[in-house]
């Protein structure tokens, strides 16, 4: 992440609790509400990250993802509708590229927009990337992967939890875990080449 401005909510200190029921159908509202609200720059939205995996502790931040065909339009377009949504845009614009992956960074660049937890308001990262971008289908590979090995979720759960117990922001936990992130998907990109599993 070198380089790129932090997100607003990078000095915040990491807060995890544990896997809610009720967050897979929060996200799938989510989503409908979005995908209706951003069509047709967005092709498909998509509840990813730790609060889209069953009985995985996350922050209380959902993490939702927006196929678009074209980054360079949305900024203008999505401006309205994600603003009357409680949305703020962030200077962030680009993925962390994972290590010992030699690909350009301009690979991986996004938009981001964020929104903080009011009354009645979920926190969401809403990350837009383009459809078929390595971000894009490094997102839906790494939920996906875990959702098919329910069985490494604990483990994975209990180092974001010691993690979060010692870092004093957001920013710093991301770092971290960002290698952490990579192992498993060095692991799940064999399970996607013999499963035949698709973005």
């Amino acid at each position: 992440m070198t380089g790129n401005p932090a997100p607003p909510t990078a000095t915040v200190r990491p807060f995890l609790v544990p896997h809610s029921p009720d967050w897979e159908p929060r996200g799938r509202a989510l989503t409908q509400d979005l995908l209706a609200a951003l069509a047709p720059l967005a092709v498909r939205v998509e509840h990813i990250g730790s609060t889209s995996i069953p009985g995985m502790a996350a922050k209380p931040v959902f993490d939702l993802q927006v196929s678009v065909a074209d980054l360079e339009p949305v900024e203008a377009a999505f401006a309205g509708p994600l603003a009357a949504r409680g949305f703020r845009l962030s200077p962030y614009r680009n993925d962390h590229v994972p290590a010992g992956l030699d690909d350009a960074p301009e690979n991986w660049t996004k938009r981001l927009w964020t929104r903080r937890a009011a009354d009645g308001v979920t926190a969401v990262n809403l990350h837009v990337r383009r459809t078929g971008s390595p971000g894009e289908r490094f997102a839906l590979l790494f939920r996906d992967w875990f959702r098919a090995h329910p069985e490494a979720v604990p483990a994975y759960a209990r180092f974001k939890q010691s993690l979060a117990g010692v870092v004093d922001s957001t920013g710093v936990y991301a770092d971290v875990k960002d290698p952490v992130v990579d192992l498993v998907i060095t692991v799940a990109e064999p399970w996607a080449a013999a499963t035949g599993w698709k973005a």
